[in-house]
């Protein structure tokens, strides 16, 4: 019988093309397209593949029922009932996308640093990371979903590690005439340029010991200044107070006469030098007593946190072994800076301590006259 009726042309006009074939609308298959079949032993496409190809068909105008009806005919038995259910079936949950997304920024947070290394926000724990995922597209995520999707990525934020004593009581009659403790373990005041807490740690390096002297504002719990040195001597932590004061001045909100300068009872901050250097600025000397540590807490605390994001070994801002001053001083820039501008605060509602004394200022210029309410030094 022949092989050129209407029933014939009719039937090779509803030869499939994707996959490899020609297109619905062709006329005449081609020989391989007559000799390719799906069967039981050829790999069947994926649904979400068979859905793409039949969603491309009806865009050109054909319908479910005759491109089912071809794609039968081809081998791959697939009918409109299940193409419609595997329609369905692809709605995507609101919280696998929104797991996706957030997933997609810790994952970036882990190799969007330099060289493809991590971001200084990998050290932040739970309650943290739910505070700076809240300020960075995601203000309605919750602390449980935060803290799946970290268990997700194997990121546990930065863990203290066991605290090495290194102060020594004092024996008794061994008090000398020093400065008052004038916090009496108050660190909190109303104002920026209250009341400052120093000290100062040390650094291992392939050269030998540094030695790192910072300055903490207690309002904010900035850094408001920092030395390095190889010595610890009265000009080291002399050049920690210098920069302080200087970075306010720059600011524009210069220390104010009387303002507390607490520390411990280091012999660097017990020296007549040094007592004479914070007469000369007009600040006011607090030491604590000796061998209680509780009394320079807040700044006791600020080294905890230098040593554990900054100094460690697994630090994101260490690009290799500490070989000599500079490498530290390379470290203690970009880490202040990160930490005044960037690090959230839990003692600050989770906010930097740039931006804590940045909307103390505003209010000020809300007050009438621009007075400071915090009325005393130490409030």
């Amino acid at each position: 019988m022949g092989g050129s009726g209407p029933g014939r042309r009719a039937r090779n006009s509803r030869r499939s093309s994707g996959f490899g074939w020609k297109c619905v609308t062709s006329r005449r298959p081609t020989r391989s397209c007559r000799r390719r079949r799906f069967s039981s032993r050829g790999a069947r496409p994926s649904p979400p593949l068979i859905c793409g190809f039949i969603d491309a068909q009806r865009v050109v105008g054909h319908r479910v029922e005759l491109i089912c009806r071809v794609l039968r005919e081809q081998g791959l038995a697939v009918t409109p009932r299940s193409y419609r259910s595997w329609k369905a079936a692809t709605s995507v949950p609101a919280r696998v996308c929104t797991d996706a997304a957030v997933l997609d920024v810790l994952r970036g947070l882990k190799t969007g640093g330099p060289d493809g290394g991590p971001l200084p926000e990998v050290l932040y724990g739970r309650r943290k990371m739910t505070s700076w995922l809240r300020r960075n597209g995601f203000p309605d995520i919750g602390k449980r979903t935060v803290n799946r999707l970290m268990r997700v990525e194997a990121m546990n934020g930065v863990i203290r590690g066991a605290r090495t004593r290194t102060t020594i009581g004092a024996k008794p009659g061994a008090d000398k005439v020093r400065a008052a403790d004038l916090l009496k373990r108050n660190f909190r005041t109303g104002a920026p340029n209250r009341a400052w807490v120093t000290d100062f740690t040390y650094v291992a390096t392939w050269a030998g010991f540094v030695y790192v002297a910072f300055a903490i504002d207690l309002f904010s719990r900035a850094a408001v200044g920092w030395s390095i040195a190889t010595v610890k001597d009265v000009a080291f932590v002399e050049a920690c107070l210098s920069m302080a004061l200087w970075r306010r001045d720059q600011r524009g909100r210069p220390v104010p006469a009387g303002m507390v300068h607490h520390s411990d009872a280091g012999s660097q901050y017990t020296s007549i030098r040094f007592t004479e250097t914070l007469v000369l600025h007009g600040l006011a000397a607090s030491i604590g007593t000796v061998g209680d540590a509780l009394d320079n807490a807040a700044a006791e605390s600020f080294m905890g946190l230098y040593k554990n994001e900054a100094i460690r070994a697994d630090s994101p801002f260490r690009r290799g072994p500490l070989r000599h001053l500079a490498d530290v001083e390379r470290l203690t820039m970009n880490y202040v800076h990160w930490y005044n501008e960037d690090r959230l605060h839990s003692l600050l509602d989770y906010v930097t301590p740039t931006e804590h004394e940045g909307a103390f200022y505003a209010d000020q210029h809300l007050l009438p006259g621009g007075e400071d309410p915090s009325g005393s030094a130490v409030a």
